[in-house]
């Protein structure tokens, strides 16, 4: 447990400066003193009415807009992402808790089933038997460092645990504590004005692995939200499974999104391709979980073409900021081992990088035979480098599918001949991965109901579960039936008249009317 009390400061990714202001290193004591906040405060949070907790998720989005200016300026010093960037974060930040706060008051998300008494069947009466989603309890949230604003702070984790009915304490990632500060106070405001328990939010925050595995093993908390590398997250796994009582860990933990181009394709647009592969490897540095870091192709008419103008497209790249020392050290590293790796060429290397967490794009090229020889080729160098593969045959690409491990995405690059041809590959992908796209690009996570952000392990450790898309909401429930209840003590959402007007499923059927 930690004891100490540090400060430290944020660190300006451009110029390597320390930033304005000082950060306070939580403690054991400040992680003990909010998870028993946050469980005080469950206990009203989870009765509150539906119009009471939608209230809640719009206005911490009307608060996160009153910061203006101030919130994306200090957010571009912590991070270097462009103000456009950020203003569109910013956009979907707010319009995820707006989503979660319609999917709350409309209220049939909490899947009310009911199966009516038979007390006259043979041979045996049948009890009145009806179910719900209820809230787990105090959840932590882990944020990330690539997304100040949509996966962070007042991110789709929180947005949904709030909207379940569950308290966050949320661990702010040291890479933006300011603005991690500012958005929690825009939700301590929120909570204010809405008349809330304090303990819905809290925020701790810290630079030491300690405090993260202090507020996991807190057993006041039920359920943990996680967006980054495998190691932490599979680390937070880890804590929580070694825990007196077991709980939830819903780690996304990225992949290499392997995309596959098909003959015609290749064929019919190989430079459009090569430009689209590029723009989407490059978006935001590289530093997406969504990033295309393999694809796979067939040797054969225009895959020359592909080649030279991904070549062009790569050593055009200008080189750009990553958002850590951290994450730009691992990068490095994973080049050199590509670098160093037998049968692996470079495709093209984008220009010289500059700043002080500067680094350039680059591609490398294999043969099918080489990367099925080499587990390391296949897995995530986070940054803007990716590794294509050239195969021989329609087989090559179908054995490259099997041998996948779970990723959050797939991309299928084919004409309408293509994906009749291959639909073998289809169904392989759907097995291995949350979201398979047809002629797209992997980058850009639509936040929307029916959303799938997510995928088998290591891709994730809750591969029945996303954490983009109002589904995210059930990650943080559990199912609870009642027998024989009297109707004074049914749930709002289980009593016969349904007062709150939800769609039910009654004797098998979906239904709004009353029993």
């Amino acid at each position: 447990m930690s004891k100490e009390i540090t400060y430290y400061q944020a660190i300006n990714p451009a110029t390597g400066e320390k930033l304005e202001g000082e950060f306070k290193n939580s403690t054991w004591k400040d992680v003990d003193i909010v998870a028993k906040k946050a469980a005080l405060a469950f206990q009203t949070y989870r009765k509150l009415d539906n119009e009471t907790k939608a209230n809640f998720l719009e206005t911490i989005a009307d608060e996160i807009l009153a910061l203006g200016d101030t919130l994306l300026d200090r957010c571009h010093l912590e991070t270097a992402l462009p103000l456009g960037r950020l203003t569109g974060e910013r956009g979907r930040t707010m319009n995820q808790l707006r989503m979660f706060a319609s999917v709350v008051r409309e209220g049939s998300w909490v899947d009310a089933r009911i199966d009516l008494a038979q007390p006259n069947r043979e041979p045996l009466p049948k009890s009145d038997i009806r179910h719900m989603l209820i809230p787990l309890g105090p959840v932590a949230v882990f944020g990330a460092s690539n997304f100040p604003l949509a996966f962070s702070t007042a991110g789709g984790d929180t947005a949904s645990a709030l909207a379940a009915g569950c308290p966050v304490v949320y661990k702010g990632h040291p890479a933006h504590p300011g603005t991690t500060e500012m958005i929690a106070g825009a939700i301590q405001k929120a909570i204010k004005k809405t008349g809330l328990p304090e303990g819905v939010f809290s925020l701790v925050q810290g630079t030491s692995i300690q405090v993260g595995e202090d507020l996991v093993k807190h057993a006041e908390i039920k359920a943990v939200g996680f967006t980054g590398s495998y190691k932490g997250g599979m680390a937070i796994f880890n804590y929580a499974n070694s825990r007196p009582v077991p709980i939830p860990v819903f780690s996304e933990m990225g992949s290499t999104n392997p995309m596959f181009i098909l003959p015609g394709a290749l064929k019919e647009r190989a430079s459009l391709l090569a430009e689209g592969y590029s723009n989407s490897l490059n978006m935001g540095v590289g530093q997406f979980c969504t990033n295309p870091g393999l694809s796979f192709y067939t040797e054969g008419e225009n895959s020359a073409e592909f080649l030279e103008v991904l070549s062009e497209k790569i050593k055009d790249t200008e080189p750009a900021i990553m958002l850590t020392e951290g994450i730009q050290s691992a990068y490095k590293k994973g080049l050199e081992t590509f670098s160093n790796t037998h049968d692996l060429s470079i495709v093209g290397e984008g220009k010289a990088s500059n700043g002080t967490f500067g680094v350039s794009s680059k591609v490398f090229k294999t043969t099918m035979d080489a990367y099925l020889k080499n587990n390391e080729l296949s897995e995530e160098n986070f940054g803007p480098s990716s590794i294509v593969v050239e195969a021989s045959t329609k087989e090559d690409l179908l054995k490259a599918a099997r041998e996948l491990e779970g990723h959050l995405t797939a991309t299928v690059h084919g004409t309408e001949e293509d994906l009749s041809e291959y639909a073998e590959l289809f169904e392989i992908l759907e097995q291995k991965v949350g979201r398979v796209l047809v002629n797209g690009y992997p980058t850009g996570v639509e936040v929307c109901h029916s959303m799938v952000h997510g995928g088998p392990f290591p891709a994730t450790t809750a591969p029945s579960s996303t954490s983009v898309g109002t589904n995210a909401i059930k990650r943080f429930v559990r199912p609870v039936c009642y027998q024989d209840y009297p109707e004074s003590l049914l749930p709002q959402e289980l009593k016969n008249d349904n007062p709150l007007g939800i769609w039910r499923l009654v004797d098998g059927e979906f239904s709004i009317k009353s029993v």
